[in-house]
């Protein structure tokens, strides 16, 4: 990690420049205000009290959009998995203002001097939120978790529940989870191996603001309890879809795998990072083995990641089956409806089926928009954390220009080279030739603009 030194408060500036161009909004409309804290008073009325069932929540530290909460009790061989997710239905209302301004957002937007949130802080950060300061509404999903990791939905219900404790992943101990979670997350590991999931989770390039108020850029691996936390997620979202399949309804997030191209372009970049990669060993099963702490192998893991087409939604459609290669599984988005739009109707939806309702006629209509509008959701997020990124990267190296670096190439792109540098969490692109992947070499900072966010590297 590396601390930014900015005097000038460029960063402070910087951001909002970018909240700016993307059109991250600042705050919310009166109406939008009214509408939130009239719902934040309603009284839940057509939930059963779950109180007594011990729930804890496991999030990062400074987290108060709480999503999910979690208890796991043995049933036999089984473990069941108690999920409770906020029931942020219960407070918005198909077409009110709430509603509407959350479909004009598509989901909350990060920065690392704060976020844009999807619902209005009444909603999203106390009425709504999970938090252990008081008995709130949620949809318990109870997920059937055998011993070989197979999953199945056992049943859904709203409820009021009382978490116990708010967790943090940097200091959560084994003893605060319920007994069973390793156990669980072990199991849903060793079925994604069964199946040939080819789910990794690189090193993501952020910025982090510090409790002092200065910023830090970084790789950052994800933590053990990040993994296994995210476990419990993926065993709810496949038993869910499951669910939804047979019922032929629902919205699934769908991802096709690398073509054949890509595929090759991934083994020639691993031969030129230094790593094996055997000729009989297939992509899903290779990329599984590699360690993002290890540098060849994180730069690898990181353009396995740019090599996908992405991830997108896709309503239920007659006879076809909606797929998510990366998961070697049928998946949906359902476990964080505080931060998601479309996980507000894959519940609603889920509680009607799993209670022998029919999928309410606004439900199954949002099914159909939802893809358009979480595509342009999600693109504007990427585009809001590139920006960031660029933005410390100029920042950090803002005064440095004419000093050397040491350097790796990672890909080839056009008319050049993309490189990491190799004492800094720093990647660029930079105009040069006759290189291949892994290959090291010096680069000269000409230029650091945090103005523009950009950076200009050249060989030296």
């Amino acid at each position: 990690m590396k601390s930014l030194t900015d005097p000038s408060q460029a960063l402070a500036a910087g951001l909002s420049k970018i909240r700016t161009a993307f059109h991250v909004p600042d705050g919310f409309p009166p109406n939008v205000m009214a509408s939130a804290e009239a719902a934040a008073k309603r009284v839940p009325n057509r939930h059963v009290d779950r109180t007594a069932v011990p729930f804890v929540t496991l999030d990062p530290a400074s987290s108060t959009d709480l999503d999910q909460a979690f208890s796991i009790e043995a049933s036999g061989s089984d473990l069941l998995l108690q999920y409770a997710i906020a029931d942020v239905a219960w407070f918005v209302e198909d077409g009110d203002a709430v509603d509407l301004e959350a479909w004009t957002r598509g989901e909350t937007l990060y920065l690392p001097d704060g976020k844009a949130g999807l619902y209005p802080p009444v909603l999203a950060e106390a009425a709504a939120s999970l938090l252990p300061d008081g008995p709130r509404p949620a949809v318990i999903f109870t997920v059937r978790v055998a011993e070989d990791g197979a999953v199945k939905l056992n049943g859904a219900e709203r409820a009021i529940i009382q978490s116990r404790a708010k967790l943090a992943y940097d200091r959560v101990q084994a003893s605060d989870v319920p007994a069973g979670f390793a156990e669980l997350a072990r199991r849903i590991a060793a079925n994604e191996d069964r199946r040939g999931a080819s789910r990794v989770d690189p090193p993501e390039q952020e910025v982090e603001r510090l409790a002092d108020g200065s910023f830090q850029l970084s790789f950052r691996p994800l933590l053990q309890s990040e993994k296994d936390n995210a476990a419990l997620s993926l065993a709810a979202n496949m038993a869910i879809a499951d669910a939804m399949l047979a019922h032929k309804t629902g919205l699934f997030r769908v991802m096709a795998e690398p073509d054949g191209f890509k595929v090759q372009r991934l083994r020639n970049a691993a031969q030129a990072l230094g790593l094996s990669w055997p000729a009989a060993t297939s992509l899903h099963d290779y990329q599984r083995t590699l360690d993002p702490t290890n540098k060849q192998q994180a730069a690898l893991m990181l353009e396995i990641r740019h090599a996908s087409s992405g991830a997108s939604y896709q309503p239920y459609e007659e006879g076809v089956v909606p797929w998510h290669e990366a998961m070697a599984a049928t998946y949906a988005h359902s476990t964080a409806p505080l931060r998601r739009l479309a996980d507000r109707y894959v519940v609603r939806c889920t509680l009607a089926i799993a209670n022998g309702q029919p999928v309410p006629q606004a439900v199954s209509d949002a099914f159909t928009r939802l893809p358009k509008a979480m595509g342009r959701a999600d693109g504007r997020a990427r585009q809001v954390n590139h920006a960031a990124i660029d933005l410390a990267e100029a920042v950090m190296l803002k005064g440095h220009e004419g000093e050397m670096f040491n350097a790796v190439v990672t890909d080839i792109v056009d008319q050049g080279v993309r490189v990491q540098l190799a004492d800094m969490p720093v990647v660029a692109n930079v105009k040069a030739s006759g290189l291949r992947q892994g290959d090291s070499l010096k680069l000269k900072l000409v230029s650091a603009d945090p103005d523009q966010r950009s950076i200009v590297f050249e060989p030296a």
